[in-house]
């Protein structure tokens, strides 16, 4: 088994991908996206039906705040001319996080909605962890802005989700054959990861936060859960659990006694964590007593996901685990 080889392989070309991505600038791309501006310029108005199933007219998109993670990528991608933002919230690889131009809301525990003020955004992407009361201090900043929310109906399931998602990001952003390419993208992955998995072999949730290793559940648990749902993997322990970010804390005896044969991890830390003492996921799973006899340890059989995961949980980060479950799961 070789992902400990494989995880740095697949981070290092993700994040040369993206850097890549943002990087160009050739002529070709800029008269392009001039292009793209004049044609969306004539595409607005337009109404679109958003994941809570609210009816929205969108006049324009030329100032557009965002606040769901799960889109900034997209956003980066198809040059959405955001001016506010959780720029806390961004992954240090997308090219939008380190922008003067886009004025920093904070963080949804902390948001500073002066900024949504001074942004007069004429559109809101809102979601994820800006939801709730956090949904209607967006509005309130901007109350002349269309509001989109990108939450959909609570237990849908996750490939649905993406489809939809994406299917109305592209028709809010007028990038139809974007979406649709994304789209694609996902379900060849989830496909490929199918095909790799060998039902019999069993499979724990992991999270990791500083040196702490937590349980995972394969229902709703924090990382893991969604691929439990997208691959219908054979869990390990299917003990009831939480949606809380850093798992859910069960004895580093229980999780031994599972005897899982395949480890999936969310390094929290990798995301999160300024401090030099912290271990990486794969350190302290493979260094811990405990679980020094579990299947999954001695089989090598551990993938943790990219880095900067908990802080994307987007299609490209899921694209990005799936092919990596794709070649890790073992052999059948």
């Amino acid at each position: 088994m070789t992902s400990r080889r494989l995880l740095a392989a697949c981070s290092l070309a993700i994040a040369t991908a993206i850097t890549l991505a943002g990087c160009s600038g050739s002529t070709t791309e800029d008269s392009s996206s001039a292009a793209s501006g004049t044609a969306n310029a004539d595409y607005y108005p337009v109404t679109v039906t958003d994941m809570a199933g609210n009816e929205v007219t969108i006049e324009s998109a030329d100032s557009v705040a965002i606040t769901d993670n799960r889109f900034f990528q997209v956003a980066a991608d198809w040059d959405v001319p955001v001016t506010a933002a959780p720029l806390d919230l961004f992954s240090p690889q997308n090219p939008l996080a380190e922008s003067t131009d886009i004025l920093n809301i904070g963080t949804h525990s902390e948001p500073d909605f002066e900024q949504v003020v001074a942004a007069d955004p004429d559109l809101i992407i809102n979601g994820y962890r800006f939801s709730e009361e956090n949904a209607d201090g967006m509005q309130d900043a901007a109350p002349d802005a269309a509001f989109v929310d990108m939450n959909g109906p609570e237990g849908q399931p996750v490939d649905e989700y993406v489809t939809e998602s994406l299917t109305l990001m592209g028709e809010v952003f007028n990038k139809q054959d974007e979406a649709e390419a994304l789209i694609e993208d996902f379900h060849t992955a989830v496909d490929d990861a199918k095909a790799s998995y060998d039902p019999e072999t069993t499979v724990m949730g992991l999270v990791t936060t500083g040196k702490e290793i937590n349980y995972s559940n394969p229902t709703d648990g924090r990382g893991s859960s969604i691929f439990f749902d997208l691959l219908d993997l054979t869990p390990a322990l299917d003990a009831s659990g939480s949606e809380g970010h850093m798992g859910d804390d069960i004895s580093l005896e229980a999780i031994a006694g599972a005897n899982a044969d395949f480890f999936l991890v969310l390094d929290r830390s990798a995301a999160v964590s300024e401090s030099a003492e912290d271990q990486s996921a794969l350190e302290l799973i493979t260094a811990s007593p405990s679980l020094a006899n579990v299947p999954a340890v001695v089989n090598d059989a551990i993938y943790v996901m990219p880095g900067d995961y908990y802080l994307t949980e987007d299609v490209f980060a899921y694209i990005a685990v799936l092919d990596g479950l794709a070649e890790s799961f073992p052999a059948k």
